[in-house]
């Protein structure tokens, strides 16, 4: 059966609708069984990584979903252009936005923000010495935050280099000694001379909410809220 969709562009009384902020790449498609279940059909294109369309509609005339960066999900809902979303933990950890509410884990994208370092010759993941004697470290990473406040919790002071990808590069061409990056598998780690070394955090996707959008709209956006919950219970 053929889902009807509506014009793409706004009509007066679409204008006040809603927009979902979904993350690109590998969670989007994650994510695609668990909006049809709460009842989100948006346009195909929608996860066409070649469709030159960020906003698409849905089969409900009150709903569009906008495609961006991962980290751009928390930026949208933080500040209002979209007020609903689907974030990893990450994310939120590293943001901690106070206008963000995150209701739900919706337990997809599960991985890891771990710190990784290169394996020496005897097989000791960060070298021999004893990280626990280490006043500062430097730690390549697009994470700033989270690698400061764990090495601060160690008495550790980590010096970032913040890169936004390729961090298992940095090691090994003597930018940082260590990575603070997600791990999912840890065959990228492998293949680079790196080892997990610790876990900082276990990941999930969380469904977020703009607070003050909830506070304005609270039957709208509870309804929503709702139907995660429902399709989260059936999965």
């Amino acid at each position: 059966m053929t889902v009807p969709f509506r014009q793409a562009a706004l009509e007066p009384e679409a204008a006040t609708g809603l927009i979902l902020a979904l993350p690109k790449g590998r969670i989007l498609a994650e994510c695609g069984k668990l909006l049809a279940r709460a009842g989100i059909h948006p346009a195909a294109d929608y996860t066409d990584e070649d469709s030159r369309r960020l906003r698409f509609p849905t089969a409900d005339p009150a709903l569009d979903v906008v495609r961006v960066r991962p980290f751009d999900v928390a930026i949208f809902v933080a500040f209002g252009g979209a007020q609903l979303g689907i974030c990893g933990a990450d994310v939120l950890m590293e943001f901690d936005y106070p206008e963000i509410y995150a209701p739900l884990d919706l337990g997809i994208g599960a991985c890891r923000v771990s710190v990784a370092g290169p394996v020496d010759p005897d097989g000791v993941p960060g070298g021999a010495d004893d990280p626990a004697r280490w006043s500062v470290v430097r730690v390549a990473t697009k994470y700033p935050s989270i690698a400061r406040r764990h090495f601060a919790a160690r008495g550790i002071q980590a010096e970032v280099v913040h890169l936004n990808g390729a961090m298992e590069l940095a090691p090994s061409l003597g930018l940082a000694r260590l990575i603070v990056d997600l791990v999912q598998t840890g065959s990228t780690l492998k293949a680079n001379g790196l080892r997990e070394t610790e876990v900082i955090a276990p990941i999930t996707s969380r469904l977020i909410v703009n607070r003050t959008a909830l506070k304005t709209r609270p039957e709208a956006l509870g309804a929503w809220i709702e139907r995660f919950r429902t399709a989260l219970a059936g999965a």
